[in-house]
């Protein structure tokens, strides 16, 4: 969600933090908005409408000063107009701040304020933070920026600059990420790594409830209650160019190209031979985990699909009952959790807030947490028991491909590991299922030299309005992610669903101008009666467009298309089907000319409940 950047520096910002704000432009978001301090006065610049747009409009590089913020802004309290676009100011004009998060006691605060006599530009929550920090200034900046953050109630991550303290920022977080950038001679403040990384790859991260004071020399990080805390200092390791688009017209396409490496590397370090090693990472005795009863996975969106296939996994493999839960939906009903059962969160970016709260729910009950995410520093790495990372890399694109595949990746080799562990899978199947994920990445990058055929088909595709999509077992989730993906970058409706539900409602939907696309891997469990749910829908008029097992010619002669995928062990076809189905995504909303990296109304980091 919103995009946050500040810089202190000994050198004019303006031009450093539009290029910063741009590098965080996959975040979603509808205006932006920057402010600098020069000669001892806030000047701010800003408009609705894309960071290319509104910098012709605005020239924000002719901002001069070396302390300034920049913000991209996706809209939850107040509408989309310049007057909400961040930086907001308190009454005098000297506070300017930008925030990412939700003041949920905003309306009372606001009354209050009113009553002493401020009066407010916007609609928005956010202001609300200038005018309570001007109202306890008295000289000392951070003094009263604590003072006023006793007084909000919900999430927030906060830079803010005063016009009499040219050469200060503070900074403040609450649920909402933030991380701090150390440089030579100028300190940073961002919303995610990618803003900063041309300029340092030095980072500390914010605590729930910590606030930050930067000078271009220093920074001190304190608690709410003037404590100071030292903060360890971690090393990014890649570089600022794999945010970059190297030659792809989309980071979705671009990312889409990378699963095969970001599955080797996923893999890489974690099989020695014909082992699995997970036992440093994990960190619970092997008792612990021989005694586990119960999984619960809770995520949500792609997170929730790649869940789905990870509960077909630990059950198929290492026996164990799971349960998967929308994230969202966990702690609203007092969840029970018994002794023995283990949680598990999945989160790309390590601070979904739903998932977030979930993990702190199951916490409250005792339960032990492990989370699959892909953020070193994350709040959702940082507040679990274990975590298992996927090296994916950065995942730019709102739409997220090779982050899901990576998640299913490292979800095969948990459930590899327990059922080893748990005694229920001898070691001639270890080292199968072994040979069989190695296999995956080469053969990942033999379904992406079939893309001219995708293309072809998105061709055909893309003037409907309706998509079904279909799939039993482990592929059921796989149809449901492939309906996900073209919701969102293409606009066009499209729901997926178990195969044998067809019959239960959707089938009305199925004529002539319906594509149906079916994920029909071939396998000893599904195959024949997913065959028969293709004689349903054809029998219908509708257009069939079958993800198939290569060398399967029989469902060739039953579908008016079909997309073919190499053929490996039944529980890791869902890593090969999404593959087409990612392609078909991206494809159809290209004809479309959908804004594919920025679809409408997301974003990326979903940090507010």
């Amino acid at each position: 969600m919103c995009g946050i950047v500040g810089i202190v520096s000994g050198r004019k910002v303006s031009g450093m933090l539009l290029e910063a704000i741009k590098r965080l432009e996959y975040r979603g978001y509808d205006s932006v908005g920057m402010a600098c301090i020069a000669e001892g006065r806030l000047a701010t610049k800003k408009d609705i409408g894309k960071i290319g747009e509104v910098d012709k409009k605005v020239d924000f590089s002719s901002l001069e000063g070396t302390t300034g913020l920049a913000h991209s802004r996706w809209a939850t309290h107040g509408g989309v107009s310049r007057k909400n676009a961040h930086p907001h100011e308190d009454c005098k004009g000297n506070i300017s701040l930008v925030h990412n998060g939700i003041v949920e006691n905003h309306n009372e605060l606001k009354a209050e304020l009113q009553k002493k006599g401020h009066f407010f530009a916007s609609d928005t929550d956010t202001e609300v933070i200038a005018h309570l920090i001007e109202e306890h200034y008295h000289g000392n900046f951070l003094d009263a920026v604590k003072a006023a953050l006793q007084q909000i109630e919900g999430s927030y991550a906060l830079g803010i600059i005063h016009a009499k303290h040219p050469g200060q920022m503070v900074a403040a977080r609450n649920e909402s990420p933030l991380i701090i950038g150390l440089g030579k001679d100028e300190n940073f403040i961002a919303s995610d790594v990618p803003a900063i990384l041309p300029y340092t790859k030095k980072v500390t991260y914010l605590g729930n409830r910590e606030i930050a004071l930067l000078t271009k020399e220093k920074v001190e990080v304190f608690g709410l209650d003037g404590t100071k805390r030292d903060k360890a200092v971690e090393a990014i390791t890649w570089a600022a160019e794999s945010a970059e688009k190297h030659g792809f017209s989309h980071f979705m396409l671009k990312e889409i190209h990378e699963q095969p490496q970001a599955i080797a590397e996923t893999i890489n370090g974690r099989i020695q031979e014909t082992l699995i090693t997970l036992a440093k990472e994990l960190n619970f005795k092997d008792a612990e985990l021989k005694k586990i009863e119960r999984i619960i996975i809770v995520a949500c969106g792609t997170s929730w699909h790649a869940a789905l296939v990870g509960e077909f996994m630990l059950e198929e493999l290492a026996k164990v009952p799971v349960e998967v839960e929308y994230a969202s939906e966990f702690r609203y009903r007092d969840p029970i959790i018994p002794p023995d059962t283990l949680v598990m969160s999945i989160s790309q970016s390590g601070e979904t807030a739903d998932t977030l709260a979930a993990i702190r729910e199951a916490k409250k009950k005792k339960a032990k947490v492990i989370s699959i995410v892909n953020v070193k520093g994350s709040s959702i790495a940082r507040e679990s028991d274990a975590v298992l990372y996927t090296y994916a890399g950065p995942e730019i694109g709102v739409a997220s491909t090779k982050a899901f595949t990576s998640q299913l990746t490292v979800l095969y080799l948990l459930t590899v590991y327990l059922a080893k562990l748990r005694g229920v899978m001898p070691q001639d199947q270890v080292s199968n299922r072994i040979r069989d994920i190695r296999k995956i990445p080469l053969q990942i990058t033999q379904v992406l030299e079939d893309k001219e055929n995708i293309l072809s088909l998105a061709a055909s595709f893309s003037r409907h309005s309706n998509a079904l999509y279909l799939g039993r077992g482990i592929n059921y989730p796989i149809a449901l992610e492939g309906a996900l993906k073209l919701k969102e970058v293409s606009y066009i409706h499209a729901e997926g669903y178990p195969a044998a539900e067809m019959k239960h409602g959707p089938i009305a939907l199925i004529d002539k101008n319906m594509p149906v696309i079916v994920v029909a891997t071939k396998d000893t469990r599904t195959y024949k009666k997913v065959l028969s749910n293709i004689e349903e829908v054809k029998s219908r008029g509708g257009k069939i467009i079958a993800i198939a097992s290569r060398g399967d010619h029989e469902i060739a002669k039953k579908v008016d298309h079909v997309l073919y995928i190499p053929e490996n062990s039944y529980i890791l076809a869902p890593l090969l089907a999404v593959v087409p189905l990612q392609l078909f995504a991206y494809y159809i909303a290209l004809k479309r000319g959908c804004d594919i990296d920025k679809p409408r109304n997301l974003a990326k980091a979903v940090v507010v409940e």
